[in-house]
């Protein structure tokens, strides 16, 4: 049978011939040094030769001349994972793999980020982007612990923390007919060329949802889709976050009839522990979001 090696004995024996002596490791350990003698001897039992000559003296056997470098690698490994693992726990080093929809990655994850390395300068982010279904699956197969994206659906085996809402408005450029209007209404829209995009669906169930029928294109890359705007062929909707503001020639109009808003929040999975980094990034998250309400 192996024997069960615990680490404080081994220290003893480190501590004797560093310090020349059983009596000299007793001072330098805070311990007796009949108690030092004890776990010694306990040791050399379980191990069954004896580690030191007879005589009481610090002089090694052949056998401790083995063990001693053995004992110091055993020991240095312990200790750096015992740092380590402290480090973790207390979030002083680790790892978050997250993902977020684009419109969420752009617009709020820059200053998120920024802010959370500051206070956790220690840990490292990983941060993926796509639309819903994509976060959804990343934080279902494990690749990433948290999702910040909007929930199409309540499912048992995620958890979903609502943190702000989302307002959806008409995009569309700068000469079109509805682009001074303050806010507008599904009636607006009809006749006019709709172009779908991955968040349509937010339209589904509304007063508003034969709009989709009526749709002349799909597309759901947004780079495409700005580029369709900014062109005149016609218009879309969007949440506001998911608005590119830096198109000078775009006009983001809120939907006002019917009014129609996207959750955003935290998507985990529900009987899975989260890291201590993770911990630490969502404890931030909800912390500077939750106030935010609406955008």
């Amino acid at each position: 049978m192996l024997p069960e090696l615990k680490i404080q004995p081994l220290r003893y024996v480190l501590a004797i011939v560093d310090e020349g002596g059983f009596h000299a490791a007793a001072r330098q350990l805070h311990r007796t040094q009949p108690a030092i003698s004890m776990a010694v001897r306990e040791l050399e039992r379980q191990l069954g030769e004896p580690l030191f000559e007879k005589g009481g003296k610090a002089a090694l056997t052949p056998f401790g001349t083995y063990c001693l470098p053995r004992f110091r690698e055993l020991i240095t490994q312990h200790d750096r994972l015992s740092r380590e693992l402290a480090a973790q726990v207390h979030q002083q080093a680790g790892h978050v793999d997250m993902a977020a929809v684009p419109s969420v990655a752009s617009r709020l994850m820059p200053h998120l980020l920024n802010d959370f390395t500051q206070r956790h300068p220690a840990l490292r982010v990983s941060l993926q982007d796509g639309n819903a279904d994509f976060v959804r699956q990343l934080v279902v197969s494990g690749d990433v612990e948290l999702g910040l994206t909007s929930l199409w659906q309540s499912e048992a085996e995620l958890s979903f923390t609502p943190l702000m809402r989302d307002t959806v408005g008409v995009v569309c450029r700068d000469d079109h007919v509805l682009a001074s209007r303050r806010q507008v209404n599904w009636e607006a829209l009809q006749g006019q060329v709709l172009i779908r995009n991955g968040t349509s669906r937010l339209l589904e169930g509304t007063v508003a949802e034969p709009l989709l029928q009526q749709s002349a294109f799909d597309i759901s890359n947004m780079i495409s889709l700005t580029a369709m705007l900014v062109a005149g062929i016609g218009v879309t909707t969007l949440p506001r976050l998911a608005f590119a503001e830096e198109y000078e020639r775009l006009r983001f109009i809120p939907l006002a009839n019917p009014r129609v808003e996207r959750e955003i929040g935290l998507l985990r999975m529900s009987q899975r522990s989260l890291s201590p980094a993770a911990k630490a990034m969502e404890s931030f998250i909800i912390e500077e979001l939750a106030s935010t309400g609406e955008v």
